[in-house]
């Protein structure tokens, strides 16, 4: 009877274990790519291209 009853819990408390190390995992991942979005030009390629745009003809 306890063997059959540990068995039945077994199952349960193995998907809640596998549930909790996904989310330690996630959490503790310091990883954020959208912290690292690449919003556009910086000043340099501005400052390049600003003067090579003014030097040609209209």
């Amino acid at each position: 009877m306890l063997l059959t009853s540990l068995s039945l819990l077994r199952q349960p408390l193995s998907f809640v274990a596998a549930k909790w190390q996904t989310l330690v995992r996630t959490a503790g991942n310091p990883y954020r790519p959208e912290l690292h979005y690449m919003r556009g030009p910086g000043p340099k390629w501005r400052a390049k291209h600003q003067a090579s745009r003014l030097d040609r003809p209209l």
